[in-house]
């Protein structure tokens, strides 16, 4: 199988910046949330539509980023 209809945007969640990348293998369809700077992956998921997967790994990713504390810079 091969990886099709690829897409990619970033936003923000939490004051972090954050990129889901999507794309459908066979009938599902796949999302990666990863934080931006870094590049870790902060959430995956899957669904039926691209919609459903990137909802469903965005609501992981706001849940673990809104979690997460920023440390100040002395």
């Amino acid at each position: 199988m091969k990886a099709e209809e690829y897409s990619e945007r970033q936003l923000e969640v939490g004051g972090w910046p954050l990129k889901l990348a999507s794309h459908r293998l066979g009938d599902r369809f796949y999302c990666t949330a990863d934080n931006v700077s870094p590049g870790a992956w902060v959430a995956r998921a899957s669904g039926t539509t691209r919609e459903e997967a990137e909802e469903k790994a965005l609501a992981v990713a706001r849940q673990r980023l809104l979690c997460t504390r920023r440390q100040g810079t002395t």
